[in-house]
This record gives C-alpha cells, sequence and structure tokens, in this order.
C-alpha cells in the first residue's frame, strides 16, 4: 500500500473567491473557527491564501482623524482576498507522497497546504495531523505487507528464512538471506513500507555480493 496525500486529506474545505472582502473574510474566520483559507478564481483554481495575519496587516496604523488613517482605513478593509492574500500559495498534488508535503510544510514553515489537481484546482485540504494517519496503521498490517511486497513480490524471498516482527512500528527484520545485497534492499523498502517508524537489522547472508570501495 502507497499512501499519498489525496488517502489522508479533508475533502472539505473553507475557501474564498477572489472576490471576497475584508469584512467577508473574516467573517468566515469567525464562522469556522480557523486561521487561514485558499483563494479560489473563477475556475476554482488556488491563487493564494489569505490568514488572520494578513487581515491585520491591513489594520490602519495611523491614529483616527488623520490623512493617514482615513488612506489606510479605505485601502485596508475595503481590500478584496486577491490584494490581501500571500500569493502564490503553496499547494500540494493530490497524488504527491506524504514526504512532499511534510517536506512543504518544513520548508515553509506553514501548518496545513491546499491540496489540488492536475490543473491546480482545490481538492482538498491538509494538516500535520493528517500526515500522522499512517503512523497509526496496526502491526499486523505492516508485518503483512512487508512479507507480501517486500519479501515475497520484490525480492522473491523464501520467508521461511526470514522472520519479521512488528511492535509500535518498528519491524525487525532476523534470519537469513542468500545475498548481502538482498538485505540491504530489504530493509531501504521496509523502512519506506506506510506505517513503519524504523527498522531493526538483525539479518545475516550467506553470501557477500557488495563490492568493496
Amino acid at each position: 500500500m502507497c499512501v499519498n496525500v489525496g488517502d489522508v486529506m479533508t475533502q472539505k474545505v473553507i475557501s474564498v473567491r477572489e472576490d471576497a472582502c475584508f469584512k467577508q473574510i473574516a467573517a468566515m474566520f469567525v464562522a469556522h473557527t480557523v486561521g487561514a483559507v485558499p483563494v479560489l478564481n473563477d475556475e476554482g483554481r488556488v491563487t493564494g491564501v489569505v490568514s488572520e495575519s494578513d487581515l491585520l496587516r491591513a489594520e490602519p496604523e495611523g491614529p483616527p482623524g488623520t490623512a493617514a488613517w482615513d488612506g489606510d482605513r479605505r485601502a485596508g478593509r475595503c481590500n478584496l482576498a486577491r490584494r490581501l492574500m500571500s500569493s502564490p500559495a503553496i499547494t500540494v498534488r493530490e497524488t504527491a507522497p506524504l514526504a512532499d508535503a511534510c517536506r512543504l510544510m518544513r520548508d515553509h514553515r506553514v501548518k496545513r497546504l491546499p491540496v489540488v489537481d492536475r490543473l491546480g484546482r482545490l481538492v482538498g485540504i491538509v494538516s500535520r495531523r493528517d500526515l500522522l494517519k499512517p503512523f497509526v496503521r496496526p502491526d499486523r498490517d505492516i508485518e503483512r505487507e512487508v512479507r507480501r511486497n517486500v519479501l515475497t513480490r520484490s525480492l522473491w524471498m523464501d520467508t521461511s528464512r526470514v522472520r519479521v516482527s512488528v511492535r509500535n512500528g518498528v519491524v525487525t527484520l532476523s534470519g537469513t538471506m542468500t545475498l548481502r545485497g538482498d538485505t540491504r534492499t530489504a530493509l531501504t523498502m521496509t523502512l519506506r513500507v506506510d506505517g513503519v517508524v524504523g527498522v531493526i537489522d538483525e539479518l545475516l547472508w550467506d553470501r557477500d555480493n557488495v563490492p568493496v570501495r
């Protein structure tokens, strides 16, 4: 099983159009208890993200009654989403692996990402918590996948010589394989199985086919 962003995302998303005004956006934040929403154009494509911080930056800076205050008030609170939003939006494709979403969140220091299809249209949203969902996968399911997909289907291993045990997402591989190179491949592939937190290597081999560097 290969879990991608589309498998863990939330499909029901609160969003606004580019022509939504300051007050409409603020009301949506309060009503839905959210701190940021994607901004969409007429085709449903994500063109930016508007946040509470973006709205607060539109507050008048000068004291009431001054020219600066009057100008900021007109330019700020009458602003539309297209002027208030941060653009371009940091998005992730629904077909992307979870690692891509993790990297984007880390690099851009965001907690959520709009999820888009191949045309850039909004199809969902993924949060940090969503990315943790695969790690609550039952140990027995992880063990079954390692045996079936890694050892049997990919490496054509004799599973009677290799033991697989899983505890709290940590996989222990023990026993003997024919080639040392296969042990490395098995460990690498096991670590990529969804839900695996770590891999303990207790494997032996009959023949060392790894070149000496």
